[in-house]
């Protein structure tokens, strides 16, 4: 295919339809999301990466990585119920946290944070997180206060510094009622055998 052809076609992707045509760009925002984690150790990193996607049962699609944006009224449901909705090879948008190391006895993290508004007409964020060093707590508790900080930060929620901990942040949140739920996912591991790969990842997956 030649370039000009290559342009016509992408300027038709990105032109708004007629409704005659039967295309409407809500087509595009996702319906569904759902929460999964995986690890993968093996000497080959690009292979741990494979192991941890397995895990994680996400192996089978084509993965898109997007930013951080829960969709409006995007229904949050299991891993099982998501994966249902699937086929192999199909193209799914994901937000993904990952990290990997070989060295031996690192401990690392990989979280991905929620943050739903009580509106849900409004969107939410998703944010992911990697890290060395920290436990499944710390990591899953900074992941979901960065969701919860770009929501509130959003809704013009206010009342509390920066560097406020998350625990007093809650409370502000729960007091101000504009933010439902906040959750995390998060998998850690640590490095078990000198130059081989552990990988760790968290994904929320977006199905149209």
């Amino acid at each position: 295919m030649e370039a000009r052809q290559i342009l016509k076609y992408a300027v038709d992707l990105a032109r708004p339809m007629s409704d005659e045509s039967g295309f409407h760009p809500n087509l595009m925002v996702p319906k569904f999301v759902f929460l999964t984690k995986g690890i993968g150790r093996d000497f080959h990193k690009l292979n741990s990466f494979e192991l941890a996607l397995r895990s994680a049962g996400i192996e089978k699609f084509n993965l898109v990585s997007v930013s951080s944006i829960l969709p409006p009224g995007c229904e949050i449901i299991s891993r099982e119920e998501g994966l249902k909705k699937l086929t192999p090879g199909q193209i799914a948008f994901v937000v993904l946290a990952k990290h990997d190391s070989d060295i031996l006895d690192e401990k690392i993290a990989a979280s991905v944070g929620m943050a739903v508004p009580k509106n849900r007409e409004n969107y939410g964020y998703l944010s992911e997180h990697h890290c060395e060093g920290q436990d499944e707590k710390a990591a899953g508790e900074y992941a979901e206060d960065l969701a919860a900080h770009m929501l509130a930060s959003t809704l013009g929620i206010t009342g509390f510094k920066t560097d406020t901990a998350w625990d007093e942040k809650k409370e502000i949140y729960k007091m101000d009622g504009r933010i439902v739920s906040t959750q995390n996912l998060t998998q850690t591991a640590t490095v078990e055998k000198d130059e081989e790969w552990t990988t760790v990842i968290v994904a929320a997956v977006l199905i149209l």
